[in-house]
C-alpha cells in the first residue's frame, strides 16, 4: 500500500505491535477527550491565503536555540522506542539527522544518551524528568552534555502519572527484554509489574511531586545548557518562565496523558505566545499530523512544533525508513501550505493568514478605492 500521509501509520502499527505497546503509544487520559481535540481544534481553524505571489522558491530554514535547522519540525521525546522496532531511538536518531532536524531524546529512552550520540553528527535534545535523587538528575544532565546534547526540554506536567485506563486494564510495564537505558548502571532501569501499571507504580516511586520553579534556577546551577520548559498551557506560567530564566516554552499537554479536559495545544498556544511577549521562542507539541497543522501553529506564533506519535507509529511500521518518510511528507506537505497561502519564508507566516473561531469578526468592507 501507498502511504500518502502521516495519520495511515497509525493502523500498520496497531497491526503490527502487541496490543499493550499499541495501547500505551495510542492511549490518552481517562475520557480521552484532549486526546481528540488536540486533533480537531486544528481543524476549526481555517486560512486566508493571500494569491498571485511568486512562490517559486520556498525556505523553510530556520534557526532553534541558535542552530540551523532545514525546517521548523521536531522530534518530540517518546519513551520506550525499542518496544516498538528494534533499532528504537537509533533509527530515530539517524532519520532526523538525515532530515536536518532535531531530535529530542526521552528521559525514559531504551537506548542511553551515549548510545544515540555514537549513531552520528545530529543537533539533539534531552528531555528530563526530575528524580527525587537529585544526584541521579545531576548524573544524567552531565552525562547528556557530555555527549553532545545541545539543550534540556525540562518535563513539569508530570508530578504524577495520568490515569491511562488501558494501561491499567493492560497491566502495562516494559517488556523483559528492554530497561531504561538512562538509568541501567543506578539500579532504576527495570519497571516492575503492578497490579495496576507498572509505569505509573515507577513514576510514583521515583519522580519528585515537590518539583517547583525554584528547581528550574537548580537546574541552571548545574548546566550550562540552554532548558525549555515543556508542558506550559497558560499565559501566567508562560511568564513566569521567562522570569525564571527558561531559554523557550514548549506548549505540551503530554500528548494528551496527564490531565484530561485540558485544552488541545493548538487552542493554548496564543495565550502563551503573547505572555512571552516575545521575549523567548514558544514551541508547540500534540495532535500534529499535517503539514497545514505546522502552518497553523506558525501563524500562531509557534517558532517550531514537535511530533510524537507520527514518529513512533511509523518506526513500528518501516523503521528507520518510516520515520524519514513522515518526515519528508510533513515537510512536503508544509511546504505546499506555504505557496498556496502565499508565504515564501517563516517570516511571512502571519495571524493574518487563518482564522480562528475566538477571532472578531473582520471589517466590514470599505467602499472600493478607485483603481
Amino acid at each position: 500500500m501507498e502511504i500518502t500521509n502521516v495519520t495511515e501509520y497509525d493502523a500498520i502499527a496497531k497491526q503490527k505491535l502487541p496490543k499493550m505497546v499499541y495501547d500505551y503509544y495510542a492511549s490518552g487520559a481517562e475520557d480521552q477527550w484532549t486526546l481528540q481535540e488536540n486533533r480537531n481544534a486544528f481543524a476549526r481553524i481555517l486560512f486566508r491565503p493571500r494569491i498571485l505571489i511568486d512562490v517559486s522558491k520556498i525556505d523553510m530554514t530556520t534557526t532553534v536555540l541558535g542552530f540551523k535547522i532545514s525546517m521548523p519540525i521536531m522530534v518530540a521525546p517518546t519513551a520506550m522506542q525499542k518496544m516498538a522496532h528494534p533499532d528504537g531511538e537509533y533509527a530515530t536518531a539517524r532519520a532526523a539527522s538525515a532530515a536536518g532536524t532535531i531530535m529530542t531524546l526521552s528521559s525514559w529512552a531504551t537506548s542511553s544518551v551515549e548510545e544515540v550520540a555514537s549513531t552520528g553528527p545530529g543537533i539533539r535534545f534531552f528531555q528530563l524528568y526530575v528524580y527525587k535523587n537529585r544526584n541521579v538528575v545531576e548524573q544524567l544532565v552531565r552525562r547528556a552534555e557530555r555527549a553532545g546534547f545541545k539543550a534540556i526540554a525540562l518535563t513539569v506536567d508530570t508530578p504524577r502519572l495520568g490515569r491511562r485506563e488501558s494501561d491499567i486494564k493492560n497491566r502495562f510495564t516494559l517488556p523483559p527484554n528492554l530497561t531504561l537505558k538512562n538509568f541501567e548502571g543506578l539500579d532504576l532501569g527495570k519497571m516492575d509489574e503492578a497490579a495496576d501499571s507498572g509505569l505509573a507504580s515507577y513514576v510514583a516511586g521515583q519522580i519528585d511531586r515537590t518539583l517547583s520553579w525554584k528547581d528550574v534556577q537548580w537546574l541552571q546551577t548545574i548546566t550550562k545548557l540552554p532548558i525549555l520548559v515543556k508542558g506550559v498551557l497558560t499565559g501566567e506560567d508562560a511568564r513566569i518562565a521567562v522570569q525564571a530564566g527558561a531559554a523557550g516554552i514548549i506548549v505540551s499537554n503530554h500528548g494528551a496523558r496527564q490531565l484530561d479536559y485540558v485544552p488541545a495545544t493548538i487552542s493554548a498556544l496564543e495565550e502563551v505566545v503573547k505572555a512571552t511577549q516575545g521575549r523567548i521562542p514558544v514551541f508547540l507539541d500534540g495532535g500534529v499530523r499535517r503539514g497545514t497543522d505546522v502552518f497553523k501553529a506558525l501563524a500562531l506564533g509557534a517558532s517550531g512544533i514537535f511530533i510524537g506519535r507520527p514518529v513512533v507509529f511509523s518506526l513500528a511500521a518501516e523503521g528507520e525508513a518510516g520515520v524519514r518518510k513522515v518526515l519528508q511528507m510533513l515537510r512536503d506537505e508544509f511546504e505546499l501550505t506555504m505557496a498556496l497561502s502565499g508565504c515564501r519564508s517563516l517570516k511571512e507566516i502571519s495571524r493574518n493568514h487563518i482564522t480562528t473561531e475566538w477571532d472578531t469578526p473582520r471589517d466590514s468592507p470599505r467602499p472600493l478605492a478607485r483603481l
